[in-house]
């Protein structure tokens, strides 16, 4: 009897030793979050082994245990239609809110999932029921594109995918069939699809052939360059689930379809050093010592190599492509975005990335509402039901849905 109580004790040592990671006092529900980001890492280790033994790429396998855990059917309920068709040969899943009498045009958005350019999907569980929960909410028309993922594409597949299905619908026969409203029209997303929205803004925006554009763009702790992995949230969160840097960094990797031995190079900012000529110009777009505020940059200091690695500019060149990096845009490409909604979080590697846009357009005269939450780590918004019900989910939700709802 004696044996099993001893070895019991020691799998229940081994897998709190697992789990438990030190966590700021701030953070929201520490011991959920915990537990989430260890069935995160156990993911990625299994997908890392089935990728090593040559069995498959590991962000499909990491693709599979997702919608395998939850992908749904488009279901309909009374009050939010749900389809699942396409525009323009790009996948979507449409969500319609109830016709009212005394609103024939609906308001809409097109939104676009996060997931590293690589993962999820629209009609993971997550995503559909905030789609279901935005068209309800808002009685609007809810586009959630289903763009190609990495590794089947690559950078910038992902943003034509997404141009060419946010063009078809504002065709205005398209915005006619499904009742909408063509001066009430935002664009969303969280992530990598905060990244992929920002980009879509500025090209919808100097586009000078589109009739309708964009009221309003929401930008859900949004990926916005991958020139300096040394802000002050990068050094503060770089350990913190759900995202820490090394992982952040190899998504950018993978986007580019890059050598994932440029990783570490990356990470001390050696691709952006002094003696790389193609990275100075665009420095002081992203110049964090005058973008943040004090608040915000406490003491961190800057990290910038004098020597680096000219060679991983020279392979990967669209790290400094601005429709990877919305970041680093002219100014004058800045000028004329809509009007602007940047949630960010506290406990979040890209948090930094968020606030200096939100400077930046500002700066460019555009209206922007930056919402920052204290408590909150990346991913946050779409973990609002069982079985990953945080109460931090339900709160930046709300405060993103009453936003839209005031200025959509």
């Amino acid at each position: 009897m004696k044996s099993p109580c001893v070895l019991l004790t020691a799998l229940v040592a081994l897998a709190a030793y697992y789990v438990y990671i030190p966590l700021p006092s701030s953070v929201s529900d520490p011991w959920k979050l915990r537990l989430l980001d260890a069935a995160f890492r156990s993911a990625q280790q299994v997908s890392n082994l089935i990728h090593y033994l040559g069995l498959s790429h590991h962000l499909l396998v990491l693709n599979f245990i997702i919608d395998s855990l939850g992908k749904k059917s488009a279901w309909s309920s009374a009050q939010v239609k749900v389809t699942d068709t396409d525009f323009d040969g790009v996948e979507v899943r449409v969500f319609e809110g109830s016709p009212k009498p005394e609103e024939p045009l609906k308001r809409s958005v097109l939104y676009i999932h996060g997931g590293g350019w690589a993962l999820a999907s629209a009609k993971t569980k997550n995503y559909d029921e905030l789609c279901t929960t935005l068209a309800e909410e808002l009685n609007a028309v809810i586009v959630s594109i289903e763009y190609r993922l990495v590794p089947k594409v690559y950078f910038p597949e992902q943003i034509h995918d997404v141009v060419r299905a946010t063009k078809y619908f504002l065709q205005p026969e398209v915005l006619h069939k499904y009742s909408v409203d063509p001066g009430r029209i935002g664009i969303s997303g969280d992530s990598a699809g905060g990244n992929l929205a920002a980009a879509l803004s500025q090209q919808l925006n100097q586009d000078t052939n589109l009739k309708n554009k964009v009221k309003v763009q929401a930008l859900i702790y949004p990926v916005l360059q991958a020139l300096d992995f040394n802000t002050p949230s990068y050094q503060q969160n770089a350990n913190t689930p759900i995202l820490p840097r090394y992982v952040m960094v190899k998504y950018w990797v993978d986007y580019f379809k890059g050598d994932y031995d440029f990783v570490q190079e990356m990470i001390v900012n050696n691709h952006t050093s002094l003696d790389v000529e193609e990275a100075a110009a665009l420095r002081a777009h992203l110049n964090w010592t005058s973008l943040l505020p004090a608040s915000i940059k406490k003491n961190y200091k800057p990290v910038v190599q004098t020597t680096g690695n000219a060679r991983i500019i020279q392979k990967i060149p669209q790290l400094l492509d601005v429709r990877s990096a919305p970041l680093i845009a002219d100014q004058e490409v800045l000028r004329g975005l809509p009007k602007t909604y940047i949630l960010t979080c506290e406990h979040d590697v890209v948090r930094d990335d968020g606030i200096m846009y939100a400077k930046r357009l500002e700066k460019a005269g555009v209206e922007v509402t930056l919402d920052h939450f204290e408590s909150c780590f990346h991913g946050c918004v779409i973990f609002a039901s069982w079985p990953t019900y945080f109460s931090v989910g339900i709160q930046t939700q709300n405060s993103y849905i009453k936003w839209l709802n005031q200025n959509l």
